[in-house]
């Protein structure tokens, strides 16, 4: 973590009670010194508010074919609740549109011994020939982390090969970077839960063609280790349109705007109510109780991204279409992206690199971001983690734009440690959300403890940032800059009436 700063200090600790294990109401016993709007913000946004949006984002679903996803019935209804409710409570919304690209499958099998089975490609992989490209199947070894260490690749030859690999551990990107590395030519990635592994994602530009099987058909297809494998996954492109939700404060001044956001999608196969129903309802129900008027110095601008799912297209385009001079206005940016998961870690993202995993620090200010949520956590006896900013979610374009950035995360299909789960509960060798990505992420996952803390913790920072960006980027909060007006005044008087008194002598 980076020095003590300005925002860290009004964030100092009051007390280090409530053990991590502790209920939620135990755990809200500590009281982090700050701003009185944040303290009394972060009182406001309860569990039982932030699950009553869980719940509407539940029926949502189930009334739309179980899904919530971009470019579907369910995302238009979520965006038209979040935005209702806003507008009654005053804000400015709008729901701004942006076009991109989706790929329309024109082949999508793994054919082996006569049969095929649905593979379908990973936004970001490359496309195969037509006709598709054949090896044998190579089956890595199945444990809690399979294909993430090149070592999983031992002992087989995989030159040629298609390799098929259990989903879990680790990213998309990084299993088929491994199986790349050890020669093969096209990677088919099996569930881990019940269902096909559809919408999802390699992050960069793949190296081979990567797509993904159904649970049950990967576990049949790793009976056919050694057997020739035909994988074809082809596409062509389409243009979409989708919405995101802004909403702005009417009060605090517009050049120095706090930002903070959530995608609203959920992915294909299921209502997505941990990923990101947690983060969307529990800005959501930070904003209703904060006001449309609150008494800020900074306006404070909420955002609900669409497309997420498909590659972070909501957020990207958001940022892209404003002018540099409407980028500067941004003083800083605060991601919240699953925050209730079942197994449930507490990971703020690293703003200043002092892990020293992956990605390099944020923006300047992105150090000082996290560490007024650590110093939140401190306070109530809640031990945190970093969580290296991967470019997963919606931060991406703000960092790559120079806007510092920061936020919360409980985890996704990363497996707990044992150490994790002595400091935090739960279980060790499960992921941290079991039900990532598929049809079982419904109000049974969700650790609403941890939804509980996360929410106070968005709540707290958000609106103490809504006072004073000080300490990010140097800007005072009002009274701060009112004294030093003051001071300016009487220095000017004080030289004045040096003067005149020279005059008269």
């Amino acid at each position: 973590m980076s020095g003590r700063s300005k925002l860290a200090t009004v964030l100092a600790i009051s007390a280090l009670v409530a053990a991590p294990t502790a209920t939620a109401s135990a755990a809200s016993a500590a009281e982090p010194e700050g701003p009185a709007l944040a303290k009394k913000l972060a009182k406001k946004v309860t569990v039982e508010g932030v699950n009553r949006h869980l719940i509407a984002l539940q029926r949502i679903g189930d009334r739309n074919g179980g899904t919530r996803a971009a470019l579907t019935p369910g995302y238009d209804a979520s965006v038209d609740y979040v935005a209702g409710k806003l507008r009654d409570e005053g804000f400015i919304v709008s729901t701004p549109t942006f076009d991109f690209d989706i790929q329309v499958a024109d082949a999508k099998l793994a054919r082996v011994d006569g049969v095929s089975y649905e593979a379908l490609v990973m936004t970001a992989s490359p496309q195969t020939p037509v006709g598709g490209v054949t090896g044998p199947l190579r089956v890595v070894p199945e444990d809690a982390n399979t294909g993430c260490e090149a070592s999983d690749f031992a002992g087989q030859d995989f030159t040629g090969s298609v390799a098929l690999i259990r989903r879990g551990g680790c990213t998309f990107e990084q299993k088929h970077l491994n199986a790349f590395a050890a020669g093969a030519v096209a990677v088919l990635v099996s569930n881990n839960v019940a269902g096909p592994l559809s919408n999802v994602t390699l992050t960069n530009p793949g190296k081979i063609p990567t797509g993904g099987v159904s649970q049950a058909d990967g576990t049949t297809l790793a009976t056919k280790a050694g057997s020739a494998i035909t994988v074809d996954m082809r596409y062509h492109l389409e243009t979409r349109t989708q919405r995101n939700v802004i909403a702005q404060t009417r009060t605090g001044r517009t050049n120095n705007v706090v930002m903070a956001g959530s995608h609203l999608d959920s992915v294909e196969v299921g209502p997505g109510i941990n990923d990101n129903g947690s983060g969307s309802a529990a800005l959501l129900e930070t904003a209703l109780q904060l006001g449309s008027r609150p008494k800020i110095d900074n306006a404070i601008r909420f955002a609900w991204w669409g497309a997420e799912e498909r590659g972070l297209i909501g957020s990207r385009e958001y940022v892209r279409s404003l002018s540099f001079d409407q980028q500067l206005d941004i003083a800083l940016y605060l991601n919240f992206d699953m925050v209730a998961s079942p197994n449930a870690a507490y990971f703020i993202y690293d703003g200043d690199n002092s892990d020293g995993v992956g990605a390099p620090a944020g923006p300047y200010g992105s150090a000082q971001i996290e560490k007024a949520f650590a110093d939140y956590f401190v306070a109530k006896g809640v031990p945190t983690e970093g969580s290296d900013f991967t470019g997963r979610s919606d931060y991406g374009e703000f960092i790559a734009q120079g806007i510092p950035a920061g936020g919360l995360f409980t985890g996704a299909e990363g497996v707990k440690t044992a150490a994790q789960a002595a400091k935090w509960g739960g279980t060790a060798g499960v992921a941290y959300d079991p039900c990532y990505h598929s049809k079982c992420d419904n109000l049974g996952n969700l650790d609403r403890v941890a939804l509980g803390r996360n929410a106070g913790a968005i709540a707290f920072v958000t609106a103490a940032y809504g006072v004073s960006t000080e300490d990010v980027n140097g800007v005072p909060p009002r009274e701060d800059r009112a004294e030093v007006r003051s001071s300016a005044a009487l220095m000017k008087a004080e030289v004045h009436d040096d003067h005149s008194h020279d005059a008269v002598a």
